[in-house]
C-alpha cells in the first residue's frame, strides 16, 4: 500500500473514531433532559399530592374535631336524660305520697260528714227541725236559757269550724294534685324532648364518621398514589445515573483509542520521513488541498449555524398578557347573622340555654335562644321558642328564601330546630352537635329533616 494511501486510511480512521467519540454521549445525553422532563412532571404531581394529603389532613382534623364535639354533647345530652328520669321517679314517689294524704284527707272528711250526720239525726230525734232559737226561748229558767245558748253556740261554732276545715282541705288537694300531675308532665316532655335530640345528635355522629371515613380513605388511595410516582422518580433517577456512568466509561474508551490512533499516526510519520521528495511534495499537495476543503467546510458550518440561530430567534413567540380579574364581594347577610360568627368554634349546645347573661357570656345556647340573641343584637325581640317563631313574621316560599330568614327542620319533633338563612343553601344555628355554626342545608343530615318552612322576621 502506498504512503498516500495509508495516510488517507489512517486520516479516516482518526475521524471515525472521533466522531463515534461525542456522537454517541450527545444521543446519551438527550435521553437524560427526556428523562430529566419525565422527572420533573412526576415531581410536580407529587407536590399535588402532598398538597391534597395536607389538606385532607386538615379535614380528618376537622372531624375528629366535631367528632368529639358531638360525643361530648351526647355525654352531656345522657346525663340530662339521666337526671330528668331520676325527677320522674322522684315526682312519681312524691304521687304516691300525696295519694297517701288524699286518702287520709278523704277519711277525715267522711269522718267529718259523719258527725254532722250525727247532729242532724240528734236535731230530728230531739223536736224534728227544732230551730235553735226555740231551743233557748224554750228554757224554763234563766240558768237553763244560759246553758241552751252556751250548748248552742258551742254546736254551731264546731259545725263552722267542721265546714271551715272542710273547704280548706280540698282546696290544699288540689292544688296538691294540680302541682305534682303538671311537674310529672312537664318531666315526661323533656324526657322526649331530650330523648328525641339523643336521636338526632347520634345520626349526626354517624353522618360526621362516614364523612371520615370518606376523608381516610382518599388520604390513604392518595399516600399510595404519592409512594407510587416517588418509585417511579426514584427508577428515573437511577436510570439517569447509569446513562451518566455508560457515558463516563465511553467517554474514557473512546479517548483511550483516540490515543492510540495518535501514536500511530505519529509511528507512521516517523517511519516515512524519509521518503522521496516528490512523494513528500504531493503529499504536502494532497494536504494542502484538504486543509482547503476542510476551511470551506467550516466556514460553510459557521454561516450555517449563523442563519438557523436567527432563524430561531426569529421563531420565539411574543409573551403573552395575563388578564387580571376582580371577584365582587360577598354581600352583607345583616346584623342577626354576623352577630352569632364571634360564637362559631367557640360554643356549646346547652338545652334551655342561652336565656341567662351567664349563658350567653359563656356561649351556651340551645336553637331557639340563639335565634332570637341573634335578632336582640339587631334591634328585634323574638321569644326563645320555636313554636313561637314559627309566628314571629309571615311565612315565605322555600323558592323565596333570602338570607336572614328563619328556616325550621323536622329532628325529634316536628319543627324541633330553627336556623337563621345565610344564602348558599347554608344556615347558621346552635346544633345540638357543634354548638354554634355554619352548616349545609342542601345536602347530608339537614337537607333531609329540612321541612321547607321559611319565616321572614317583620
Amino acid at each position: 500500500m502506498s504512503l498516500k494511501k495509508k495516510l488517507i486510511v489512517l486520516n479516516t480512521t482518526i475521524m471515525l473514531g472521533l466522531g463515534s467519540a461525542f456522537a454517541i454521549p450527545s444521543v446519551k445525553a438527550e435521553s437524560i433532559t427526556d428523562i430529566q422532563s419525565q422527572r420533573t412532571g412526576i415531581q410536580s404531581d407529587i407536590s399535588e399530592a402532598e398538597q391534597v394529603i395536607q389538606q385532607l389532613k386538615k379535614e380528618q382534623s376537622k372531624m375528629n374535631a366535631q367528632i368529639a364535639q358531638i360525643e361530648s354533647a351526647m355525654k352531656e345530652n345522657d346525663q340530662k336524660i339521666k337526671d330528668t328520669e331520676q325527677e320522674i321517679k322522684d315526682t312519681e314517689k312524691d304521687i304516691e305520697s300525696l295519694k297517701k294524704e288524699i286518702k287520709a284527707l278523704e277519711e277525715r272528711i267522711a269522718k267529718r260528714e259523719e258527725v254532722l250526720k250525727e247532729r242532724a239525726l240528734s236535731f230530728q230525734e230531739s223536736g224534728g227541725d227544732v230551730e235553735y232559737l226555740e231551743v233557748v226561748l224554750g228554757s224554763k229558767s234563766f240558768g237553763e236559757f244560759v246553758n241552751r245558748v252556751g250548748a248552742v253556740a258551742t254546736i254551731v261554732e264546731a259545725d263552722q269550724q267542721i265546714l271551715s276545715e272542710q273547704e280548706a282541705d280540698k282546696a290544699d288537694l288540689e292544688k296538691k294534685q294540680a302541682t305534682v300531675e303538671k311537674k310529672l308532665q312537664s318531666l315526661k316532655d323533656m324526657e322526649v324532648e331530650l330523648k328525641g335530640m339523643q336521636s338526632q345528635i347520634e345520626d349526626q355522629k354517624a353522618e360526621t364518621v362516614n364523612m371520615k371515613a370518606k376523608i381516610e380513605k382518599k388520604e390513604s388511595e392518595t399516600e399510595a398514589l404519592k409512594q407510587s410516582l416517588e418509585n417511579k422518580d426514584a427508577g428515573l433517577e437511577a436510570q439517569i445515573a447509569s446513562i451518566r456512568e455508560n457515558i463516563k466509561k465511553e467517554e474514557e474508551r473512546k479517548a483511550s483509542e483516540k490515543a492510540d490512533l495518535d501514536r500511530a499516526a505519529e509511528e507512521v510519520n516517523s517511519s516515512n520521513a524519509s521518503s522521496e521528495e516528490s512523494s513528500s511534495s504531493s503529499s504536502e499537495e494532497s494536504s494542502s488541498s484538504s486543509k482547503g476543503e476542510a476551511s470551506a467546510k467550516s466556514s460553510s458550518k459557521a454561516e450555517s449555524s449563523s442563519n438557523s440561530s436567527k432563524n430561531s430567534s426569529a421563531a420565539k413567540p411574543a409573551a403573552s398578557k395575563t388578564e387580571t380579574s376582580s371577584k365582587p364581594s360577598s354581600a352583607n347577610t345583616g346584623s342577626a347573622i354576623t352577630a352569632g360568627y364571634k360564637y362559631i368554634g367557640n360554643s356549646t349546645y346547652k338545652f334551655g340555654g342561652g336565656r341567662t347573661a351567664s349563658d350567653i357570656a359563656n356561649g351556651l345556647f340551645d336553637c331557639s335562644a340563639f335565634v332570637a340573641w341573634a335578632y336582640k343584637q339587631a334591634g328585634v325581640n323574638l321569644t326563645p321558642s320555636t313554636d313561637a317563631l314559627k309566628n314571629a313574621g309571615r311565612q315565605v316560599s322555600d323558592s323565596q328564601k333570602q338570607p336572614g330568614d328563619l328556616v325550621f327542620f323536622n329532628t325529634y319533633k316536628t319543627d324541633g330546630h330553627v336556623g337563621i338563612y345565610v344564602g348558599g343553601g347554608k344556615f347558621i344555628g346552635s346544633q345540638s352537635s357543634t354548638g354554634v355554626a355554619i352548616a349545609n342545608m342542601e345536602s347530608g343530615y339537614w337537607a333531609d329533616v329540612y321541612n321547607g318552612r321559611v319565616v321572614r322576621v317583620n
